[in-house]
């Protein structure tokens, strides 16, 4: 007589191939590695085309806000026409473009090739959980949504090493080159995904996607501008200014009104059962909300760290960008190691206890780094600082993604994807626009009261060589500007200490205000879900979406599921 099989054999998932998640994450290095690979190349890009490193930083924004601003409208077109088939034009186009990157004569030409991938990329970024969701289910589907995240901070890693190397040997083209076959190789490996049919009944709110990237773009030069334009007064680099006042909070103010005027257009739609770009419903609770909200600090902390930390490394300590890249490896690897292993975490915790946990880690190894950096980055409390960040960033980023997915009508995640996008793009320009006001702001004051600390630095020598104007510069740049001076030893060796001591000092406040950020997060962590819900479906864009049946659980549901998940201490 056989042996009847046990339920969990008959019920046992069976495990779905990695190819999938391996176009995924390619994908993800193809499009992260371009933005970063511009960035390591820019000494090499402004000699070669004879242009300032403005021009740069200018194409550089041109493709990240790009992105941002049809994100939303990504999402749609896909689910339109086909998301494996949008998918795989996006990426021809994306090669193309890194391929006139490689091939540029003119700064006109890396703009519009850099514009061109940061517009497509918005088509590629929403597809990407559209392939995760239509191939993996349970576990390998959050452990999939982890290594998306994962991806992002390796790809960056990869840039430096990679890219950094073929600046500084063969040339900067080189690497774009590469993105550009890599982007072949992700076309051929893409025909092996599941095909997701095309949705000819879905219509796109053309007007929504217009009114969301006007004030995306809008918020995106604003904040991009804060330090470079003047916070409230116009500085020389404005490109204009009204009655004295910086653009920056102007575009900043047109920008929030933008988005006032685009929420209260979605609503309209919402009442009237008619087709939107964005479904309230992905924000319909306030447990969703809090979910947005930690996923927008995280970002904007995480962002703000991986500017300062290279800053800490490149300019206090003056090494290059090859050395940074290697310096910076245990974080990220801690990032892409908790972001893969947090979902095992998901059956035994629930999702607002495992935030809570993870700001606290951040909030902790960014006070750790504040109160431990000095000029020598290979003692051992640094080294532990960033892992520990790394590893509660890597835990939250990849947990609040896979909450709102969870927590959100299921038929609504292609507008969760396309959201996750956004509060991404938003809150990482955010962060490192603020973060580098911030760090300059307190810069300035540090060097202003350090200056009058110094009676040997007399203000017309100050006036002289800027440090009234102060950024971030290092020692050896500033003693060329000392050397063109009439300056004496003494002043140099008194104005090398100030900036020095202050750079140092403006950097350790700069992270302790981050980490005063990550424990404010606390708060929105503990009204996230209680728990973890089912799976993502296959088709991510409902035809009608008013058909959907909102099974969304209220804030009261999720607070009472919290309380049946907590295991009661006399339990057996």
């Amino acid at each position: 007589m056989s042996v009847p099989a046990s339920p969990t054999q008959v019920t046992a998932p069976r495990a779905t191939s990695w190819l999938p998640l391996i176009v995924v994450v390619l994908t993800q290095i193809q499009a992260s590695f371009a933005v970063n690979a511009l960035t390591v190349s820019m000494q090499g890009i402004t000699t070669d085309l004879d242009t300032p490193a403005t021009s740069v930083g200018t194409a550089i924004t041109a493709g990240t806000f790009a992105m941002a601003a049809f994100i939303l409208l990504g999402a749609k077109v896909g689910a339109r026409f086909g998301s494996r088939r949008v998918f795989q034009i996006a990426v021809v186009i994306h090669a193309v473009a890194m391929l006139a990157v490689a091939l540029s004569v003119s700064p006109a030409m890396l703009f519009v090739a850099q514009a061109s991938s940061g517009a497509v990329i918005a088509l590629i970024a929403p597809a990407l959980v559209v392939f995760i969701a239509s191939n993996y289910n349970g576990k390998q589907q959050a452990q999939a949504i982890g290594l998306l995240a994962a991806a992002i901070p390796a790809a960056g890693v990869l840039a430096l090493l990679i890219a950094g190397t073929f600046a500084s040997t063969i040339g900067w083209r080189y690497s774009f080159a590469l993105v550009a076959l890599l982007g072949a190789v992700n076309l051929l490996l893409s025909f092996r995904l599941k095909k997701v049919d095309a949705q000819p009944l879905l219509a796109i709110d053309w007007t929504g996607a217009i009114i969301a990237a006007i004030a995306i773009i809008l918020l995106s030069f604003g904040f991009s501008g804060l330090n470079s334009w003047g916070v409230v007064l116009a500085t020389e680099q404005a490109p204009f200014d009204i009655l004295g006042i910086s653009p920056a909070p102007i575009l900043v103010v047109l920008g929030l009104i933008m988005g006032q005027v685009f929420f209260l257009w979605i609503r309209r739609r919402q009442a009237a059962k008619l087709p939107r770009i964005f479904d309230l419903r992905v924000l319909a609770t306030g447990s969703e909300r809090a979910v947005t909200a930690c996923m927008a600090i995280m970002l904007f902390v995480g962002t703000a760290a991986n500017f300062l930390i290279p800053l800490y490394i490149q300019v206090v300590q003056g090494r290059s960008s090859i050395q940074t890249s290697f310096s910076i490896i245990p974080y990220t690897l801690s990032i892409f190691v908790a972001s893969t292993f947090v979902a095992t975490l998901y059956s035994r915790f629930p999702p607002r206890q495992l935030a809570r946990a993870g700001f606290i880690v951040v909030a902790l190894a960014l006070t750790l780094l504040a109160f431990t950096i000095r000029n020598d980055w290979g003692q051992f409390l640094v080294v532990v600082g960033l892992v520990l960040l790394g590893l509660g960033q890597g835990a939250i980023v990849a947990l609040v993604f896979n909450t709102l997915l969870s927590a959100a009508p299921k038929e609504l995640a292609g507008d969760v994807g396309a959201w996750r996008g956004l509060v991404h793009n938003l809150s990482g320009s955010v962060g490192i626009a603020v973060i580098s006001v911030f760090a300059v702001g307190v810069l300035s004051g540090i060097v202003a009261t350090s200056a009058e600390e110094h009676p040997e630095l007399p203000p017309a020598l100050i006036s002289q060589v800027n440090l009234d104007n102060t950024n971030f510069i290092t020692n050896e740049q500033l003693a060329d500007v000392l050397a063109q001076t009439s300056a004496s030893p003494l002043q140099v060796v008194a104005a090398l200490a100030v900036n020095a001591d202050a750079r140092l000092r403006a950097l350790q406040i700069s992270l302790l205000a981050l980490a005063f950020l990550a424990l404010l997060a606390i708060v929105p962590a503990g009204r996230m879900p209680g728990r973890m819900r089912s799976e993502l479906p296959e088709k991510l864009e409902p035809d009608d979406p008013d058909a959907i049946v909102d099974d969304t659980i209220s804030d009261a549901d999720e607070d009472a599921a919290a309380v049946a998940f907590t295991p009661r201490k006399d339990s057996a």
